[in-house]
């Protein structure tokens, strides 16, 4: 997910989506409903697009990572970026210590 803006509450969001679902039928296309529906509310159609595709995502009604796993992953890749940076500093430090163990070792 990219940059979302916290403009909209989750029960706006969630009402929006519903409502589009729900009303649908009686548009021409599911992009009039949602066009509605996204000047009512003073969103974005895209916006409010990407709320249903997430909506239907979640729900398995449509093919995509569910919001939970995406999360899950995000962090996942997080944590592993983050200890790979650790395992890097200790591989240096290691090789610092071990070289300066030697410089000690052939002074004395």
């Amino acid at each position: 997910m990219g940059n979302t803006s916290n403009k909209f509450s989750p029960e706006v969001r969630s009402r929006a989506v519903r409502l589009v679902l729900d009303h649908e039928h009686e548009y021409t296309s599911r992009w009039a409903a949602i066009m509605s529906v996204a000047a009512k509310i003073g969103c974005t159609a895209q916006t409010l697009s990407e709320w249903i595709k997430r909506t239907e995502i979640d729900a398995g009604r449509r093919a995509g990572l569910p919001t939970d796993a995406a999360a899950r992953l995000k962090a996942l890749e997080r944590e592993n970026r983050e200890l790979r940076q650790a395992n890097e500093i200790l591989r240096k430090a290691s090789a610092y210590f071990a070289m300066a163990e030697l410089d000690r070792r052939s002074k004395t």
